[in-house]
Parts: C-alpha cells; structure tokens; sequence
C-alpha cells in the first residue's frame, strides 16, 4: 500500500518587541531607520515554535503574551513529517539551541527561524531580520549598548519542548 505524502504549510511570524517604539526612536538614537526589533517564529503542524533563554518553546500561534503577530511570511510547504521534525528539534534543544546558548546579537529567535525554516522548505528568513544585529552594533549607540541589551533575557511564555510536548501529526 502507498504511503500518501502530506505537506505542511509553514509560516514565520513576525513581531516588534519594541511596538513601534524602534521605527520612533531609531532616526535620533542610532542615526538610522529601524521598522522594529524583530522576535519571530516559525508556525508548522499547528503549534508556534521559537527559541529564548528557555530554550525552544512551543504555544498556540499567536500564543505568546506578545499577542497577534505584527505580520506572517508564509514560507511555502514541507513534507517533513511532524513526527520527524520533533527529533529535529529535540536534537537542537540538546545542542545548539540549550537556553543558555541564547545571545540576543549572535544566536537569537531569529537565528532559530532561519535555521528551522531552511531545514523544513529550504528557504530563508528574511535578510532585513537577520541582519537587524549588525544593523545596530554597526552605529556608536548600539556599540555602547551592548552590555546591556545582552544582558536581557527573551522568553515568552511557551512550553519547552523537552517537557513532553505532544504534538499531532
């Protein structure tokens, strides 16, 4: 009997942690426009996934305390089966993507996305969100606030997903 494939459509959800305070504020304070500090997510099989100083968590899309997202890039399809795709992420939850390898420049939600949506459709994210980082450290501010935006924790609420999460496939 032929083993009927199914696809998946996968979906990265964009939201603004500064609420509209970057695109404001960023002409005076770094000299340049930002349109927002960018969290996202990538949404698959129903659930929200996204990576924090947790770890990766997962929640109802558009779950977070964040609320609806600012805006969703739908990223195509995939034929990754769920079931697949929770060994991936257990195996990046074990490795790369512990909570305590979360650094707001170098490997943040974003770098997360990036990584899960090109191993589920092959494409990536957005260049205006990974490159937000370099954006800011580029500008004599973002330099003088590294210290301390580095040393803020991002973790919306979620479950982590080594707490059992059981997902349909």
């Amino acid at each position: 009997m032929e083993q009927q494939s199914s696809a998946h459509s996968v979906k990265l959800y964009i939201y603004d942690l500064s609420r509209g305070m970057a695109r404001q504020l960023s002409p005076i304070m770094l000299g340049k426009q930002l349109d927002g500090i960018w969290h996202t997510s990538i949404v698959v099989y129903g659930d929200e996934f996204f990576f924090g100083g947790d770890g990766i968590s997962s929640c109802p899309p558009g779950g977070t305390m964040l609320g609806p997202p600012n805006s969703v890039v739908d990223l195509g399809i995939t034929e990754v089966t769920g079931e697949i795709f929770m060994d991936y992420l257990m195996s990046l939850g074990e490795s790369a993507y512990r909570g305590e390898c979360y650094r707001l420049f170098e490997h943040n939600c974003n770098t997360f996305s990036n990584e899960v949506a090109q191993f589920l459709t092959g494409k990536k994210i957005p260049s205006y969100i990974t490159d937000l980082p370099s954006e800011v450290l580029s500008t004599p501010f973002g330099q003088a606030l590294k210290p301390i935006l580095e040393s803020i924790h991002i973790q919306p609420p979620g479950s982590n997903i080594r707490n059992g999460h059981n997902m349909q496939s």
